[in-house]
């Protein structure tokens, strides 16, 4: 098998990680990241700028946030669920209608409970007046049914995004704009739906494109379905037969495989530092982090205070090819302040000197990108 060291570098390669260069900078190369990582999930979570920004503001130069609506607006891209929430690019708009189409026909739980009535008053709504935010509709009176209130207003507008009659057309925050999907699509959209065969096509060429290096289990992460996984195995056999993929070991639980073009260019990496968002494409299938990189992470926000180790919002550090660590920091935008609440460096190999320097640098381009101009970092000077 290859060793550890040219998968890593592989991976980080093919993730963009290894060269600011690869996607280009700007609007064009935001789309070409977009296009070639196959989706960049959305977060909620603002503590530090939303995971959708900081996972593009780490590949490519010269991004700014207000480049995801415009993408949006030029019908470049779009929103929709991938394993999540997340910005698609829009020449994959017909691997989401298998999902839209069971939500709409009732054969997936998914906001089963939205009231039909207040989804067609909603659409009209769009129709006659142009796109509709959720708030747009608190107060208004409802013919017959009393007045709006959120929550049914929440759950219709989920019911007609998740079965594609609505599109999200501006996000501003996490404040979303719909409007109906007839004027958010360009033209010539393909709306044919993809047979079994030609969805795992996606699954496999996205992965294989955004990753170099996988497993089953990551060509099929939170996809379910034995069909799927069955077509998936076939299609796998097939793209080995062909040599484009190699097999590297020959452990059927968990057996490892690789790009054969991709892996015998990928380059060395160089030791640059980047603070990773945990929701970062590199980062998310947890697993796959563990085994080839050896670094256990989980984000503990969604545990009790009493049993974090780490921190609430814990961003990951890699240097080189290599997790080392991981930094829990807060953007405190009023008083443009980034905060560093802990460090935990990992790797007892690190030069500390040459790495604190980097790290230091890193965090204030950073605290530049959070809108803080200036760093609080006493923690790390404690740690020098």
């Amino acid at each position: 098998m290859n060793n550890q060291a040219q998968l890593r570098n592989l991976a980080l390669s093919q993730q963009g990680l290894a060269s600011k260069q690869k996607f280009g900078s700007g609007l064009s190369g935001t789309l070409n990241a977009i296009e070639h990582l196959g989706y960049v999930q959305i977060d909620t979570l603002s503590v530090v700028e939303r995971a959708h920004h900081h996972v593009l503001w780490n590949r490519v130069p010269s991004y700014n946030p207000s480049l995801l609506n415009k993408l949006v607006s030029q019908q470049k891209v779009f929103e929709y669920w991938f394993h999540a929430a997340s910005y698609l690019p829009m020449r994959d708009y017909r691997y989401a209608l298998p999902n839209m189409t069971s939500i709409r026909n009732g054969e997936n739980p998914y906001c089963n409970n939205a009231d039909e009535y207040l989804m067609k008053e909603i659409q009209a709504r769009a129709r006659g007046e142009g796109p509709q935010r959720a708030r747009d509709f608190e107060g208004a009176s409802r013919s017959k049914r009393g007045s709006w209130n959120t929550r049914p207003v929440r759950q219709a507008l989920d019911r007609l995004y998740m079965q594609g009659t609505l599109m999200i057309c501006h996000r501003s925050g996490m404040q979303k704009t719909y409007d109906l999907a007839e004027r958010c699509l360009p033209q010539g959209i393909d709306f044919n739906v993809p047979s079994l065969n030609e969805y795992a096509e996606y699954l496999f060429d996205t992965t294989l494109r955004a990753h170099g290096v996988f497993t089953l289990k990551q060509l099929l992460h939170l996809k379910t379905g034995k069909t799927l996984k069955i077509e998936m195995l076939k299609l796998l056999e097939e793209r080995i037969d062909a040599g484009i993929v190699v097999k590297l070991n020959d452990d059927s639980a968990t057996s490892v495989y690789a790009d054969i073009e991709a892996l015998n260019k990928a380059p060395l990496v160089s030791n640059t530092l980047k603070v990773l968002s945990p929701f970062d494409n590199v980062a998310i299938h947890r697993e796959r982090l563990s085994s080839l990189f050896e670094f256990d992470y989980r984000i503990e926000c969604y545990v009790s205070a009493s049993k974090r180790e780490f921190g609430y919002f814990c961003l990951p550090i890699i240097y080189g090819n290599k997790f080392v660590g991981r930094i829990d920091c807060k953007a405190h935008r009023k008083e443009k302040r980034l905060e560093v609440i802990s460090l935990h460096i990992e790797d007892n190999s690190l030069d500390r000197k040459v790495f604190f320097s980097a790290l230091k640098n890193e965090l204030q381009i950073y605290a530049n990108f959070n809108a803080c101009a200036s760093l609080d970092g006493n923690v790390i000077d404690k740690m020098c």
